[in-house]
């Protein structure tokens, strides 16, 4: 992840937008012209998730919708901050994944759906008996996660996805209650289409066990925990990768060493966060026969709805562990 030095430009962008956001407020906050429910969601990943619930009655706007850029680097103009400040509900993945919008400054009565609160609301519970209510951020509380400590990149946990559509049905409901009924549905729609995914993960588990893979980066580490699969990645080189630096030789030889040898199932690959060491991986994969997985962080081109997205990488993923050589640790 690549946060951990950019919150100097992410400052100065909200403090540009601080006169923006004074002349962009009324009197009806947090619903558009027509009367819907104003939605900003910080990636067209979760602006997916909040449509898929919104529907026909709620306005999502994703602030970052590119499918070649890296999420992480991106830093928002007054522009994007002023609709933030302009939203009702705001939809981000927190972890300082999008600090962008954990920075920007939120409407008095905006109601912010923060992933990986929700998820670490959810760990918490389970080991300390501790839940941040209705997964809101938290922001006065100083949550601070050093690089490689918890995987940011919750957008690949289906299990919090589910949970943060049941919350962005709360937040549209408690915005716009004659609608309630609808929004209720929609986010038992989409949790029906997710355990239909944590199925086919299931029979991933069940053809697959102990199947061994490796990653560029940590990218989508919660659905290869839940498909049973093992990354077995050097701890070092993707914590490099995640702080933006450059792999030790050690770590380098010992990951490329993987996929000469054949030792893993497939190669999960970040199409956007590649760097030289990257490119390595991929040639080598190539050359010693290791499947290929393209996995990304936002929505490819053509595509705008969640569940089809998830469904084409655990597909995807099916197709390449079967045509993969068996793990020879």
């Amino acid at each position: 992840m690549r946060t951990w030095t950019r919150f100097l430009g992410v400052t100065a962008a909200l403090t540009l937008a601080t006169g923006v956001v004074a002349g962009c407020s009324s009197d009806d906050a947090g619903t558009t012209s027509d009367g819907k429910v104003d939605v900003v969601a910080s990636t067209d990943v979760w602006g997916a998730v909040a449509s898929a619930i919104g529907g026909e009655h709620a306005q999502v706007t994703s602030i970052y919708t590119s499918p070649d850029g890296d999420p992480h680097e991106f830093e928002a103009s007054a522009k994007d901050t002023a609709r933030v400040s302009d939203a009702g509900v705001v939809v981000l993945n927190g972890g300082h994944y999008d600090a962008y919008m954990e920075e920007a400054p939120k409407g008095p009565d905006a109601i912010v759906v923060n992933a990986f609160d929700l998820m670490e609301g959810t760990e918490h519970s389970e080991e300390e008996g501790h839940e941040h209510a209705d997964g809101e951020s938290h922001e006065e509380e100083g949550h601070d996660h050093a690089p490689g400590a918890v995987n940011e990149h919750v957008f690949y946990n289906l299990t919090v996805v589910g949970e943060v559509a049941n919350k962005i049905a709360n937040a549209l409901s408690e915005k716009d209650s004659a609608n309630e009924q609808y929004y209720r549905d929609n986010a038992g729609s989409f949790n029906e289409q997710i355990a239909q995914l944590k199925t086919e993960l299931a029979a991933i588990k069940a053809a697959n066990p102990g199947a061994r893979v490796a990653q560029t980066e940590p990218l989508a580490g919660h659905l290869l925990a839940e498909a049973g699969l093992e990354d077995v990645t050097p701890a070092g080189f993707q914590d490099a990768v995640e702080a933006g630096q450059s792999p030790s030789a050690r770590d380098v030889a010992a990951t490329q060493d993987l996929l000469r040898d054949r030792s893993v199932r497939a190669l999960v690959y970040n199409t956007q966060a590649v760097d030289e060491s990257a490119k390595a991986l991929l040639d080598i994969a190539s050359n010693a026969g290791v499947p290929v997985v393209d996995f990304t962080e936002t929505l490819p081109v053509g595509v705008t709805d969640y569940i089809a997205w998830q469904r084409a990488n655990v597909e995807t993923l099916t197709s390449a562990l079967a045509s993969g050589a068996p793990s020879t640790p």
